[in-house]
């Protein structure tokens, strides 16, 4: 491509002199960065800073892909977002942020969530993919679709105090392409066995840090100046302020891209995770109906499994029991009147049901679906919301 034709404003040179005063970086670069596409994969921990910093740097379009709409607890660490934006889809509280933030580049919103059936149409649209995601199936689908495009990932991870950043499927000038997610993890860990940051947790200013040096990776790849981690795996200890690094290399039974591949279109990634598995609904109560137990005077029992501090902010006057020690606790569970368990929106108290219906055999178990919010939504908007 003939970068040279790429023009600028006096307005997008005034704001882009800083990097253009750069010997090794200079107009050509800049120039590079406003032609270039981009598709950032989350827009959470890793895809704020990633899309601030891209957006800022002048990436002439920015893809956001994400399904999720903006919660409290985000803003802990998504800096991407403010209390204005609770409530509202990620994608569409991100452009707001980033269209202030530099109105001079193109932002293209999927508000849906990446799958085998729309990947490779949206990923082949762009130049780079940044993955900030934060689940297996995603990573590996991510990486087999960059690997049938041809197009480089630029892989971060987090998880409470340690983060991880490489480039995968990343083609050098003399045409040779590095390894790809599969080279590092093969296999997918046992589900389970891993768990996410909701569950696990992570220091609000990790995000910060890792996603900085995803958005530099980016850049990199982008402008050809440096070396990327193609090849190379880098590990932050925040706790220990420790940093490592690893080298990656080409496996010839890579399913996709060794010797042999045999992977040749995108798969079902949640069964390949061992996700897809056919559970036993759990029963669950709507919180119109709770509330009419309420009234009504009917005796069961209210489990919260959320942490302590949530349940300072506002509760249904149920027993605390943190969904980390609910089968530690199962005997304060009655077993011979109906239970209502409880969290902030339905997830943990699905998961607290799971636990006790298949380690303890309980069968009176009520999901209250929409958790604490749906019943102050709909039944008492006074309580306060957290």
């Amino acid at each position: 491509m003939n970068y040279s034709a790429i023009q600028f404003s006096k307005e997008e040179l005034a704001r882009y002199n800083r990097h253009i005063i750069i010997p090794e970086f200079g107009l050509e670069s800049q120039q590079k960065l406003k032609a270039a596409k981009v598709l950032v994969v989350g827009s959470g921990g890793l895809g704020s800073p990633v899309l601030l910093y891209l957006a800022a740097a002048g990436v002439g379009t920015l893809g956001i892909i994400d399904f999720d709409v903006v919660d409290d607890s985000n803003l802990q660490r998504q800096i991407l977002f403010g209390v204005e934006s609770v409530g509202i889809p990620k994608v569409e509280a991100a452009k707001k942020r980033l269209q202030a933030l530099n109105p001079h580049i193109k932002i293209q919103l999927y508000n849906a969530q990446l799958t085998s059936k729309n990947a490779l149409d949206i990923i082949r649209e762009y130049d780079v993919v940044a993955d900030g995601t934060d689940n297996f199936p995603t990573r590996y689908l991510v990486n087999d679709a960059c690997v049938l495009t041809g197009k480089p990932n630029v892989y971060a991870s987090i998880f409470q105090f340690e983060g991880q950043v490489s480039v995968f499927n990343y083609t050098k000038k003399n045409g040779e392409t590095g390894p790809d997610y599969r080279d590092l993890y093969p296999t997918p860990p046992p589900p389970g066995l891993v768990p996410s940051c909701a569950e696990g947790g992570v220091l609000g200013v990790l995000p910060g840090i890792i996603g900085s040096m995803q958005a530099s990776e980016t850049i990199k790849v982008i402008t050809g100046i440096g070396e990327t981690l193609s090849g190379r795996f880098f590990i932050f200890d925040a706790l220990n302020f420790e940093t490592r690094t690893f080298k990656i290399s080409k496996r010839t039974d890579n399913p996709i891209s060794g010797k042999n591949p045999t992977i040749k279109e995108l798969i079902d990634y949640e069964q390949f995770c061992g996700m897809r598995i056919v559970e036993k609904p759990i029963k669950e109560i709507s919180v119109k109906d709770l509330y009419d137990w309420q009234v009504k005077g009917e005796k069961f029992q209210i489990i919260d499994v959320r942490e302590p501090h949530e349940y300072e902010i506002v509760n249904l006057g149920g027993e605390l029991i943190p969904l980390a020690t609910v089968t530690a606790n199962a005997d304060r569970i009655d077993r011979d009147k109906k239970v209502v368990v409880h969290c902030k929106m339905g997830g943990r108290s699905a998961k607290a049901i799971r636990e006790l219906e298949e380690k303890y055999g309980f069968d009176n178990l009520y999901n209250l679906k929409g958790g604490i919010l749906a019943y102050i939504d709909e039944v008492k908007p006074e309580l306060t919301k957290y």
